[in-house]
């Protein structure tokens, strides 16, 4: 069984589903007991940074994530999920979970992507919202039979970047190229929405669910 923890951060419900279109066993819950026994945690999120810290270290999630990363419990964060895994965002000024060194940084409204009607360089809108390429720089199990050039679906105004390259697994340009997926086997951020994402995001989540089966541990 997977666990999609609930800290009232949005975009449960539809991860939810998409697991379920592949026949993927999958439960929301806050309980901790049953999220430490599941065989994978997705850690999912829409919203601010803040609110999301504020919520998580009141019922003592942000201890539970910390607990599953040291226990090598496999974990997948999604979006705002993906950003506050990081030890800091600009969002706010937020100190977050600090799990994968790096900080989270605002898109600048002066960066420009591709051109306008008079062929000008075009400046960026914030959010970054739909769909866009991925560039995958390196093989990794969350990212099997996905390919370079397959688009996906994003809606953020902020992106992770964390401390160590090595961790980039496959990057989006906006504006700049930005961290789209990072991490190491087992402990996987994705900044775009993969239960959004069609044919592709579905391969993603499916790839978590087989990771999780193959090496669960309690």
């Amino acid at each position: 069984m997977i666990a999609i923890i609930d800290y009232k951060a949005g975009n449960q419900t539809s991860v939810l589903r998409a697991l379920e279109f592949l026949n993927i066993e999958a439960r929301i819950t806050d309980d901790d007991d049953t999220i430490m026994k599941a065989h994978g945690v997705i850690f999912p999120g829409v919203g601010a940074a803040k609110q999301a810290m504020d919520r998580l270290m009141q019922n003592k999630q942000d201890e539970l994530l910390k607990t599953l990363a040291a226990n090598h419990k496999p974990l997948l964060g999604i979006c705002l999920g993906c950003q506050i895994l990081l030890e800091h965002s600009e969002e706010n000024n937020t100190e977050t979970l600090g799990i994968i060194k790096g900080t989270c940084k605002k898109f600048n409204e002066n960066w420009t992507d591709g051109t306008d009607e008079n062929n000008n360089p075009e400046k960026i809108r914030i959010p970054h919202m739909g769909w866009n390429s991925i560039n995958i720089k390196k093989e990794s199990p969350i990212l099997k039979n996905v390919r370079s050039n397959e688009t996906v679906y994003y809606v953020h105004s902020y992106y992770p970047e964390p401390a160590d390259a090595n961790l980039v697994l496959a990057t989006s340009t906006y504006g700049k190229e930005f961290a789209a997926v990072y991490g190491f086997n087992g402990l996987w951020a994705i900044q775009f929405h993969p239960e959004k994402s069609g044919g592709t995001g579905l391969q993603i989540l499916k790839n978590f669910s087989e990771y999780c089966m193959q090496n669960h541990t309690l």
